[in-house]
């Protein structure tokens, strides 16, 4: 691949990773409530979801959205519905033992399958994923070889940008210190998380 395209596809990569979106809301809320290591399958699912998309699309998938426009209305509609449902989940959240393992108060860290399984009701993933191959492949025989540095970016800077709203997370989990903090925290990460759903039908 040739610097130029290398370098456009990184920045893709990085802007489209980094930016808000429903990845980005829950890991921030996963590093508050469980910490950074206990997020670490939820971080590495993400990364490895968003590879297996990327890989579908590479295969052909991506042709049957531009055959059936419907089937990525059907997908935001169903991706939409539970991204509603999850905010639901995230605002009535509890408030984790302020003196304990935040593992303890009964919700538990996404692990990896969990993550990875996600990526496929994450409307903005399957548009990040069709956007990624159809711009940044190329013809013939380089098509496979351009794929595999397409799902070696996106990959790497998956890890490091969902590493980053981790971290920021832990860092406001620092910050939460009674019961009342944590409602409020609940709160805004469900609304952020609805949030999401309005920012997949108007971008």
């Amino acid at each position: 691949m040739e610097q130029s395209l290398l370098l456009s596809l990184i920045a893709f990569a990085w802007i489209t990773c980094v930016t808000p979106g429903p990845n980005n809301v829950m890991l921030t809320g996963s590093g508050a409530r469980f910490g950074f290591w206990h997020s670490m399958q939820h971080i590495a699912g993400i990364s490895g979801g968003l590879v297996c998309m990327l890989l579908l699309m590479a295969l052909g998938v991506g042709a049957l959205f531009q055959q059936w426009p419907v089937l990525q209305l059907l997908l935001k509609i169903g991706g939409s519905a539970y991204l509603l449902y999850l905010a639901w989940q995230i605002a009535q959240a509890g408030v984790p033992e302020l003196n304990a393992s935040s593992c303890q108060s009964g919700i538990k860290p996404w692990r990896f399958h969990q993550a990875v399984l996600f990526q496929f009701m994450n409307p903005k993933a399957w548009l990040m994923s069709l956007s990624a191959i159809g711009s940044f492949t190329l013809l013939g025989e380089q098509y496979w070889s351009s794929v595999i540095w397409v799902l070696a970016v996106f990959a790497l800077v998956g890890l490091k940008t969902s590493s980053m709203w981790t971290l920021f997370g832990v860092k406001v989990g620092q910050w939460l210190k009674t019961p009342r903090a944590w409602h409020y925290w609940n709160r805004s990460m469900g609304m952020l998380t609805a949030l999401c759903v309005a920012l997949i039908w108007f971008e």
